[in-house]
């Protein structure tokens, strides 16, 4: 297993997925959203995977002035303005190759093993 968990060092949720993981002998890659954000490239993969880029989207985030916004832009522009903002995507994204879940899952995680 190959396990790249993108989210924040405050997410609770993204300190479930890395304990949930590190339990079962699992080595995580951990991409800090904050500083690094995900390439163009890894969240079309993960959008498509998990049914496009409305279930990427945290209706939960604080900055609502963005969700908002991005609502109404077209699709190439909504894209982009996710990828300059990664606070609106739900953390955590977790990968496991061409496979991956939006938020905590542990019971589709059980599955990879």
């Amino acid at each position: 297993m190959n396990i790249q968990i993108f989210g924040t060092k405050k997410c609770n949720d993204t300190k479930k997925a890395e304990r949930f993981f590190k339990e079962r002998g699992v080595k995580v890659q951990f991409i800090d959203m904050k500083e690094k954000g995900m390439s163009k490239g890894e969240f079309t993969s993960v959008a498509s995977a998990n049914g496009g880029i409305e279930n990427m989207l945290d209706p939960e985030c604080r900055d609502k002035d963005t969700l908002a916004l991005i609502k109404y832009l077209s699709e190439e522009d909504k894209l982009q303005k996710i990828l300059e903002n990664p606070q609106v995507i739900k953390t955590p994204v977790v990968r496991n190759g061409k496979r991956s879940t939006i938020g905590y899952k542990p019971e589709v995680w059980k599955t990879w093993e």
